[in-house]
């Protein structure tokens, strides 16, 4: 072996023995032979150094899984021979290779044994077990081979091909007839002889048990003599929670439900009688999880079968499966309130479960509703924060509890579908007895988070919990009663203060019944409880529930319009970044309160004059803060700077933008007097598009407002829009491209032939910006930059299919550009707009001409472009869709060609056959048959020669000869 390349297999070593390492490495693969050294060297044991052996491994590995069949016989037999020379070796070391050496090995022996048991190697497990004997070194690589097995032919989470998933097939099935008996025989005798003397061992061994029992003879492994063992391991420190994940795999084995519940219930015999159901006892709690998880796989298996045995009306024994998981409720309620968080999450899917079989119950009885009344309190003793909750700088542990409240979330919802009662009334009872001033925060955040769950577990339609069933409604207004009058929302917790906010909005429809606790709770968010609290997270969250807090309710907020107004006047002012003072609110914040300032004014009942006066009054300070941002930046010459200011402008128009989302059919703009203070507005924000830094920013933030002020001001905004088309057209990116397109898209739509001039003006300058941004040059590899036209194609024709459809031929009637570089969606969009346009223009009632020099531009640009786009490079026949459009462009070509027939007479048949097709340089004889066929009514006609007479070659060589 090349020893210098041998060097840089070290971590260590430098890039250039590295590289020669790779390089050497890539020559033994490819070669026929060369790979022989390697098998020699593992034989003999010549190399000491782990990444050496490593290696050598490794290029076994590649000739046995890629390069196997092409092996000779002598060759395949040398492999087998270096296994078990290499395999023989470990058996006299006095010490064992690295981990990652053994299971390199275990995996190269898993793939020798998957190419060769069914054919040259049906006796591998033979071998291996003759040589290996109970020499602990051996049986260490043993165990890890049949993982590697497990691996490569039944581990179900490895996606495998239909051929590799037959033979695997073929391998079990010839696993279970020749060898399983002895290695369950082997496993048992491992699992006996090295239980006390290598537990390592022993665990490996419990792990292979637990993998193979899936798909072996069950009965090989549930027998008196293998569940002792297994049991008498649960006992010893080292092995119990091995043995309790083998018995979970055990439980878990798809079975006939009636022989399952017999082996659950003998497996709880003995686990109880042996004192493993005394949970309290037990102070070792990774042990417990296991433990958990076992009884949860017993409790799931049992009501599979109750599921099954319940359909097929057997009686008696669907009842006796129905005791036996109720004789596990008591564990399982031991296991869910366990103060450990992974305990009790390792039980819920058997208690979840439980609650659905008790859901199905006609009736249920005093037990069975004492057991629901316990499921309840220990989901609302676990849902409880502990001391160590750290709220400020949350992390995994924080995480893990949020997800595990999810958990109990589901349980809670699930209780609410068994008895909706008992849960109202164990919540009404925790909630009333809770005493909010001077109880621990947790006590008093779990008692408002158990109402605000009640919202979704006893749900109501459009949150109406304030009608109907008078029990709840009653239960319900008691408690937000109680909770907007007790005085909690001064407590003095984040977790407390952002649950009572979030409750208070889950149900704003209370409000609606007793609007007398608006007034407390308005200034609960306005103040250092809400909007001005010491948390950032708080006041954040709270901005947003404000929101969704006044947009319900702003009807019953009249007297205290200017009153808010005033308290948040601070909160809407734009931060500029050189005041050197923490914002209380972040920029997205704001977006919501500048929202919550717009319906407030919006929806008031002042006078007109007042509502222009108030909005006035909130937009005035934004335009003055603009105007002064921009000058500065225009004069700022530091990048970093720029980009500060470029996005505090942004923000500024943003929240302008917002505010306009209060408007609606029903108070308008307009009815509301506002319009001249969204004309100042865009007089202020429109000359942002002509500063020449930060242009992406702003030109994004004003064709967002645009897109607003469409909505909001009607016509009125037409005319700001040349002038801001002009701006957005020059320098232009395909991405500024195509978020300019929407925009002119919306007015078109919206405004239809009252911007018909705008729109004839605007079109070939976008069109030329488009073509210009198309024909910029790009590296062959930039897939980013190429998918960036792509999608301006589409969005340009998508533009071309509105203009259509909003019935404007005017626009296209006078312009002419040619189809070039378009991909398949959009020739799509492009041919369908024109179908569009040929019912526009022809026009049947008008006589033949339709709109005059209609006709030209047709054979001028939709004519070639029918013919010529299959000759583009991307026009792909392999591909499907692309075939799709190539019958989609004959039949468009044939719907013109027909109106241009029956319109034009034989001069169309006369341009066609003597003036176009000849300078394509098509035959005459071809150019007849042509117009033959598309003279001919049945479309049929024209797939069917096509069929026949073209394919994409022969398409080209027809149009190209």
């Amino acid at each position: 072996m090349d020893e210098q390349a041998l060097l840089g297999l070290n971590p260590n070593a430098d890039a250039r023995y590295r590289q020669r390492a790779m390089a050497y490495f890539e020559q033994l693969k490819e070669s026929q032979d060369a790979w022989e050294v390697c098998a020699e060297a593992l034989a003999k044991g010549i190399y000491n150094d782990d990444h050496v052996k490593f290696f050598c491994f490794q290029v076994l590995e590649h000739q046995i899984k890629f390069r196997h069949a092409g092996l000779s016989g002598v060759q395949q037999q040398l492999i087998r021979e270096t296994l078990m020379k290499w395999l023989q070796c470990q058996l006299m070391n006095a010490h064992p290779e690295k981990p990652f050496i053994r299971n390199k090995a275990a995996q190269v022996f898993a793939l020798t044994f998957v190419m060769e048991y069914l054919t040259l190697w049906p006796k591998f497990f033979f071998d291996v077990l003759s040589l290996v004997g109970l020499n602990p070194h051996g049986v260490d690589i043993y165990l890890r081979t049949l993982m590697a097995i497990d691996a490569e032919v039944v581990d179900r989470d490895i996606l495998h091909p239909p051929e590799a998933t037959r033979r695997n097939t073929l391998i079990k099935d010839g696993m279970r007839e020749q060898c399983i008996p002895h290695l369950v025989e082997s496993w048992f005798q491992i699992l006996q002889t090295y239980q006390q003397s290598h537990p390592e061992l022993t665990c490996q061994c419990l792990e292979v048990v637990g993998a193979y029992v899936s798909w072996i003879d069950l009965n090989l492994i549930a027998n008196d003599r293998f569940v002792n063992l297994l049991l008498s391991q649960m006992s010893v420190e080292e092995l119990r929670e091995e043995a309790c994940d083998c018995l979970f795999e055990i439980v878990n084995k798809g079975m006939d439900p009636v022989d399952k519940t017999k082996l659950v219930e003998s497996l709880c015999r003995v686990l109880q009688s042996a004192g493993f159901f005394n949970v309290e006892q037990e102070e070792d709690v990774d042990f417990l999880a296991k433990f958990s998880r076992l009884v949860n796989g017993m409790g799931q298996s049992l009501v599979l079968s109750w599921t099954k045995l319940s359909k097929t009306g057997n009686v008696k024994e669907t009842a006796e499966t129905l005791q036996a998981v109720e004789a596990k409720v008591p564990l399982m309620l031991q296991l869910l309130v366990h103060e450990d968080d992974d305990i009790s999450a390792n039980i819920v899917s058997f208690c979840y479960e439980y609650l659905h079989v008790l859901k199905q119950l006609p009736q249920l009885t005093d037990q069975q509703k004492t057991s629901i009344e316990a499921i309840m309190l220990a989901v609302m003793k676990k849902l409880t924060y502990d001391d160590e909750y750290n709220f400020e700088n949350e992390g995994e542990d924080e995480a893990m509890f949020v997800e595990y409240r999810k958990q109990l979330k589901m349980l809670l919802d699930r209780l609410a579908q068994v008895s909706p009662e008992l849960l109202l009334e164990a919540v009404r009872r925790v909630f009333n007895n809770s005493i909010w001033q001077t109880a621990p925060f947790m006590e008093v955040e779990v008692a408002i988070r158990l109402l605000y769950m009640l919202g979704e577990a006893l749900p109501a339609s459009h949150g109406a919990h304030f009608s109907g069933d008078t029990a709840k409604t009653s239960a319900l207004q008691d408690m937000m009663r109680t909770l907007v009058a007790c005085g909690v929302s001064g407590y003095q917790h984040s977790s407390v203060s952002l649950e009572f906010f979030e409750t208070v909005v889950r149900y704003d429809k209370f409000f609606l019944v007793e609007p007398q606790h608006i007034p407390n709770v308005l200034m609960a968010f306005l103040d250092h409880r809400g909007l001005r609290h010491n948390s950032p997270k708080v006041r954040s969250r709270v901005a947003y529930l404000f929101s969704r807090f006044v947009k319900t309710l702003h009807k019953h907020m009249n007297a205290f319009i200017e009153d808010i107004l005033t308290r948040i006047q601070d909160l809407l002012e734009l931060a500029p970044p050189e005041n050197g003072f923490p914002a209380m609110l972040t920029s997205d914040d704001q977006l919501f309160m500048f929202e919550t300032a717009g319906v407030l004014i919006v929806n008031g009942e002042s006078p007109v004059e007042r509502k222009q006066a108030l909005m006035r009054s909130l937009l005035l300070p934004l335009m003055d803060a603009f105007r002064l941002l921009l000058a500065k930046m225009q004069q700022e010459t530091e990048e970093e700077r720029q980009t500060v200011l470029g996005d505090c402008l942004s923000h500024a128009i943003g929240f302008a933008s917002r505010t306009s989302k209060a408007f609606s059919n029903k108070q308008t703009v307009k009815q509301c007097g506002c319009t001249e203070v969204y004309r100042d507005c865009l007089q202020t924000f429109l000359p942002a598009l002509s500063c020449p830094v930060q242009r992406g920013v702003l030109r994004s933030s004003v064709r967002s407002f645009l897109h607003r002020m469409i909505i909001c001001m009607e016509e009125e905004v037409l005319p700001f829009i040349p002038a801001a088309s002009e701006h957005m057209l020059k320098d232009c990116e395909a991405k500024d491209l195509q978020e300019f397109i929407p925009l002119i898209s919306q007015i078109t739509a919206k405004f239809k032939r009252q911007v018909s001039p705008f729109l004839q003006q605007v079109f070939m300058p976008l069109v030329l910006a488009i073509f210009e941004v198309l024909g910029r040059p790009a590296e062959e590899n930039d897939q980013a930059a190429a998918l960036e036209k792509q999608m301006l194609r589409r969005s340009y024709f998508t533009f071309i299919q509105t203009i259509t459809g909003s019935g404007m031929n005017e626009v296209m009637a006078n312009q002419g550009e040619s189809l070039s570089g378009v991909d398949t969606d959009a020739t799509q969009l492009f041919f369908s707009s024109s179908v569009l346009l040929k019912n526009l223009f022809f026009d049947p009632s008008g006589g033949k001409d339709g709109m005059v020099g209609f006709p030209d531009f047709i054979y001028k640009h939709i004519v070639p472009a029918c013919f010529l786009a299959p000759l583009k490079p991307t026009f792909d026949l392999s591909d499907a869709q692309t075939v799709l459009i190539f019958f989609f462009l004959f039949e468009t070509r044939r719907s013109f060609n027909k109106r241009l027939f029956l319109y034009q007479g034989p001069e169309f048949i006369q341009f066609l056959q003597h003036e176009y097709l000849p300078s394509l340089q098509v035959s005459p004889e071809i150019s007849q048959e042509l117009c033959q066929v598309v003279q001919q009514p049945d479309i049929k006609v024209l797939k069917n020669y096509i069929k026949v007479r073209f394919t994409f070659k022969s398409f080209n060589d027809i149009m190209t000869s």
